[in-house]
């Protein structure tokens, strides 16, 4: 793998940690891009939806494009069997994480989740709570639970992904790499040692890398 560029796909259902793979960065060394497909996403996430096929493919594919010669490690696509395929189209990846958490444990995640609209900044009521319930540490303001967030609504995405992401798992068999478990961070060094046995030490250390981050 060292003698050509790694092209890689981090699998996984909404609130299973798929963005904490930036904590990778600081053992490989990344530049990440982050792209206007949440712009665009932004009517459809607000509403609880999920985002059209033709909507998220039209970006990422325009992005990978730019990116022919590079690294890249995508977070959150493809989602469904028709981004695979028109990924496959233009470039098929080398090897895919997929991260299996228990629905009833990103459920319980999920639901605990409250954001600051103005900032963005978010908060989990289970480990990472404000400093007051219910307001933003840094300005005082009302905390909101996104809709998509309530419970009723994260058991109907998790559905959603579970029928989505089937074939594409079943498409990426002889690639794939699963990793099972309730704590991203007990998972995570097990990815990090794929990623450190897939390259050899001058990859890894020498790499410039381009992640494009779809966030779920």
């Amino acid at each position: 793998m060292a003698s050509k560029l790694l092209r890689a796909v981090v699998l996984g259902p909404p609130g299973s940690g798929k963005g904490t793979v930036l904590k990778i960065s600081r053992f490989f060394n990344y530049f990440f891009s982050h792209l206007s497909l949440l712009v665009l996403a932004q009517q459809y996430l607000e509403r609880g939806l999920l985002v059209p096929d033709h909507v998220i493919t039209r970006v990422m594919l325009t992005e990978l494009e730019k990116r022919r010669e590079q690294h890249w490690l995508l977070d959150g696509f493809p989602r469904t069997l028709g981004q695979a395929k028109a990924l496959d189209g233009i470039c098929q990846p080398d090897l895919v994480i997929s991260l299996n958490i228990p629905f009833e444990t990103l459920k319980d995640r999920l639901s605990a989740r409250w954001v600051h609209p103005a900032s963005g900044r978010v908060y989990n009521m289970d480990f990472n709570p404000p400093h007051t319930q219910g307001v933003d540490d840094l300005t005082g303001e009302p905390l909101v639970q996104r809709e998509d967030d309530k419970p009723e609504a994260v058991a109907a995405r998790l559905r959603k992904y579970k029928d989505a992401a089937k074939p594409v798992i079943e498409l990426y068999k002889g690639i794939l790499y699963s990793f099972s478990g309730t704590e991203t961070n007990k998972i995570w060094p097990y990815v990090y040692t794929l990623l450190s046995t897939t390259l050899s030490p001058v990859a890894i250390w020498g790499a410039t890398w381009k992640m494009c981050v779809l966030q779920s």
